[in-house]
């Protein structure tokens, strides 16, 4: 059975929905990051950085939660992916981890970034209601998670993109989130 490796409060969660929206069975193994689980032998033989989330599909494992989105959208995908599938999902989940979640969670960059980021995403979401199409995807759960997260810690003022609010309260309201990232387990 696939293992996810996790703390509390950390991007363990993001893995935890996907694996809740393709209803694969998993074992969610919460690491107690303040007495150090994380850094010892057993779990560095995993992750030899010692930072959550990883996680062991059979003999198989792999750390990053954006790479591990990925693994589990190709292993996992109803239909096999395209090469340009693939490199649209690869596309929004770096898109998530290397811009949006800098652009504004940084505060030095937030009152240029938020604006161009949120303008496009919201003329994205008044076309269609995920970033790739009519359904959810691997895309979906990296940005999603991590707009989620910022109006959940950070209180930004999201009003002007009507899109982009409603989009999250779309992802905010599937069973999978509830369960994994507004359990924040």
């Amino acid at each position: 059975m696939l293992k996810l490796y996790g703390g509390a409060r950390s991007r363990a969660s993001i893995v935890h929905w996907y694996l809740e929206e393709l209803g694969i069975s998993y074992e969610f193994l919460k690491l107690d990051m303040q007495t150090g689980e994380h850094l010892k032998p057993e779990y560095l033989a995993i992750n030899p950085f010692g930072r959550v989330p990883a996680i062991v599909d059979g003999e198989f494992q792999v750390w990053e939660s954006g790479a591990i989105l990925l693994y589990l959208a190709d292993k996992y995908s109803k239909t096999p992916l395209l090469a340009e599938e693939r490199a649209v999902f690869s596309q929004w989940v770096l898109f998530a981890n290397a811009t949006l979640g800098p652009g504004l969670f940084g505060e030095e960059n937030r009152e240029r970034e938020m604006p161009r980021l949120l303008t496009s995403l919201n003329e994205i979401f008044s076309k269609q209601p995920f970033l790739v199409g009519n359904e959810l995807t691997v895309a979906d759960v990296a940005v999603g998670s991590i707009l989620n997260y910022i109006s959940l810690i950070l209180k930004l003022d999201f009003s002007p993109y009507p899109e982009v609010l409603n989009y999250m309260k779309q992802l905010s309201e599937r069973p999978a989130f509830q369960k994994s990232i507004s359990g924040r387990g």
